[in-house]
């Protein structure tokens, strides 16, 4: 139970700071990406922003843990190889996120505003995983 309550606590902390830091408007993240034209540099602000409240709490407590706060062990990837698997699904994301203006967390934040656009992404993004996930599992 406590677990699910941090999982839904953080959830909740982190779309709301999306959408008040206005990084669900696609408009805003496109600014971020277009370096050659009209740059906006709000979303380095966030990040930054987000990393100064982080990082203290990093050095100063999460990393003398022994063991997670809502688990009995660390997950830590086991895979530390860069395949084309790998770089074609950067790519595919990268792409996707450059077009669109928006990435998958922040969509699933601004499907509360009702935006026809966010919605669509986020469909196409679950039938997307929908069929790499068919895909993966005749290989």
């Amino acid at each position: 139970m406590f677990t699910r309550l941090m999982t839904l606590t953080s959830g909740l902390l982190f779309g709301l700071g999306m959408m008040m830091s206005g990084m669900v408007d696609p408009v805003n993240v496109i600014g971020f990406l277009d370096i050659s034209g009209d740059w906006n540099p709000n979303l380095m602000f966030v990040m930054g922003g987000a990393l100064m409240v982080f990082m203290p709490l990093y050095f100063l407590v999460i990393r003398h843990l022994d063991k997670p706060v809502c688990d009995n062990e660390f997950k830590v990837a086991k895979n530390t190889i860069v395949d084309p698997k790998l770089l074609t699904g950067s790519a595919l994301f990268g792409i996707g996120w450059g077009i669109a203006g928006i990435c998958p967390g922040p969509a699933v934040t601004s499907l509360s505003g009702g935006n026809t656009g966010i919605i669509i992404f986020t469909l196409s993004m679950l039938v997307g995983f929908f069929i790499v996930g068919k895909i993966a599992s005749r290989q």
